[in-house]
């Protein structure tokens, strides 16, 4: 974890977690994202769905779902970086990734009445530019 320093109130000098600094980049960038796709006539079902696989095993998080204009439910992961710098936002969904996404997803599914047509996009942030990929990979 990188750290910096900092003054307490005291004047001592203490170490200061970027971690916070992080978490409040990725909220913004997915109230950018949200904004976003609620232009483009989205419309919000629920944010930062998570599920857990067991007590000590990670299973996953959907940033965004969201309905289409169609009925389409949309699953969105959000991914903000700075810059296009080492393959940008969109290049660090690997595969590992794209699972845990799709076991959210189904474990989301199995709380429908009717199981509408899906997709997973993804909203990839990189400085001032957005860029939305529809359909950017599939559960098969």
């Amino acid at each position: 974890m990188v750290t910096g320093k900092s003054q307490d109130s005291s004047g001592q000098t203490t170490k200061e977690s970027t971690k916070a600094t992080t978490k409040s980049a990725s909220d913004a960038g997915e109230e950018r994202a949200l904004a976003h796709l609620l232009r483009h006539g989205l419309v919000l079902v629920q944010r930062n769905y998570r599920v857990a696989k067991g007590p000590r095993s990670r299973g996953g998080e959907i940033d965004l779902i969201l309905r289409d204009r169609d009925g389409t439910l949309v699953f969105a992961e959000v991914r903000t970086r700075r810059s296009a710098s080492f393959g940008g936002a969109a290049a660090s969904i690997g595969a590992v990734k794209q699972r845990s996404l799709i076991f959210a997803a189904q474990h989301f599914l199995r709380t429908q009445r009717n199981l509408p047509p899906c997709r997973f996009d993804v909203v990839a942030i990189e400085g001032e530019h957005i860029e939305w990929l529809q359909a950017a990979f599939d559960a098969s």
